[in-house]
């Protein structure tokens, strides 16, 4: 992860025109290369700052900028090269006949050679097993996949930023799998991903960061454990962690030497696991 912020906003309020304050006083950087969750209740905000990344939205008040540059002085269209939405309801950008044609759509706006956009294309419906639907127009696919769609078409024009609104909405085991895996590639290759969700669980295991919001404020940025151990927090946005991360706050307070607070059933079960080789040792 760099040091430089690669979207840094400085005091952003933004008002809706019929009078609705939906953020204030949003003051913050993220950096290049992190994987960011934004969490929060309903109306808190989530949806109405990110859309502030890539210009969907200019600030009623401050300023957002994105590698530098003020996002007032930007048409969308050119900060979209750096700054990919994927929208909560992809209906709202799929547009193709084809799942080939909405994947090859981005990538040829950006005036990319064949080969290249080819190249792209065949990564994406390898990375989101999408290969049986190459030739479905994205209409005919049932929601989880239409969601999948518009995630591969975002990550087919590799901007430096993705932003992803509720990537797991009507996801099934597998189709949670397909986010998380895509999110930690587009990691490994250099992006910095941040998501908007309610899924604690895809909180737990993916971000390296989180940053919670309530009535239109940050109100808590730190890791998900962080966040998670922070009860005052959790209690005025009435969120709660991943049942594991529950068990195992409970059972700290009765088992002392049990000071783990896990993040997945997996990391319990290897904690666990050393404890007892301890005790046997001991």
């Amino acid at each position: 992860m760099s040091s430089k912020p690669i979207i840094k906003c400085i005091d952003l309020w933004f008002t809706y025109p019929n009078g609705v304050l939906a953020l204030k006083e949003i003051n913050l950087e993220i950096y290049e290369g992190e994987i960011v969750a934004i969490i929060g209740q309903n109306g808190s905000g989530k949806t109405t700052l990110v859309k502030h990344f890539n210009g969907l939205l200019k600030p009623t008040k401050g300023r957002v900028l994105v590698k530098g540059v003020d996002t007032r002085t930007k048409p969308v269209y050119e900060l979209a090269r750096y700054v990919g939405y994927v929208f909560q309801n992809p209906i709202h950008q799929l547009c193709s006949r084809t799942v080939e044609e909405e994947l090859a759509f981005g990538p040829r706006n950006l005036g990319l050679k064949p080969s290249e956009v080819k190249e792209r294309v065949e990564e994406a419906i390898k990375l989101f097993d999408l290969e049986e639907y190459r030739y479905v127009h994205p209409y005919r696919l049932p929601y989880p996949l239409k969601k999948l769609v518009a995630i591969a078409s975002v990550y087919t024009m590799k901007p430096e930023v993705i932003v992803l609104d509720e990537p797991t909405t009507g996801q099934d085991h597998r189709g949670l799998r397909m986010v998380q895996n895509a999110i930690e590639k587009m990691h490994r290759e250099g992006m910095t991903v941040i998501f908007v969700t309610h899924d604690m669980r895809l909180v737990a295991e993916t971000a390296k960061r989180v940053i919670v919001m309530y009535d239109g404020r940050i109100v808590a940025d730190g890791s998900p454990r962080e966040v998670f151990l922070n009860d005052e927090v959790l209690q005025l946005t009435n969120l709660h962690p991943p049942q594991i991360t529950e068990f195992c706050k409970k059972l700290r307070k009765e088992v002392p030497q049990h000071d783990l607070v896990a993040l997945s059933v997996e990391e319990e079960v290897e904690y666990l696991q050393k404890l007892l080789q301890k005790a046997q040792s001991t």
